[in-house]
């Protein structure tokens, strides 16, 4: 079976799966839409494709791979409470003044000016 006849059946793209014959994850969409690639790749050829995912994964356990995998375990929130209030705070810096530019022109278009 050739590469095109699985991207025809699958609706894949000839790119992401030459990346994945040739282990290259940085080409793949990452996450859930890699193991899903990986998945309707070992349909087409026959392999078993659960087996084919967790071989996937001990293959690459990178991150960009195992992200909400039922196969890895992960925590829910890894960002240290820090981290959460840092972003918090980034982001109250960035819509606060927005809101109030937004509402002084609103008032200034009620205004007349």
């Amino acid at each position: 079976m050739t590469l095109r006849q699985i991207a025809d059946a699958t609706k894949l793209s000839v790119r992401a799966l030459e990346a994945l014959e040739r282990n290259d994850i940085t080409r793949l969409p990452g996450g859930i839409y890699s193991r899903g690639l990986v998945r309707a790749y070992a349909e087409q050829i026959g392999a078993d494709p659960e087996e084919t995912i967790q071989a996937f994964i001990a293959r690459f356990p990178d991150a960009s791979v195992t992200s909400g995998s039922p196969y890895v375990d992960e925590e829910v929130n890894t960002d240290p409470p820090s981290q959460l209030t840092r972003r918090a705070v980034i982001a109250a810096a960035i819509l606060i003044p927005i809101a109030l530019i937004y509402g002084l022109s609103m008032l200034a278009r009620q205004a007349g000016w």
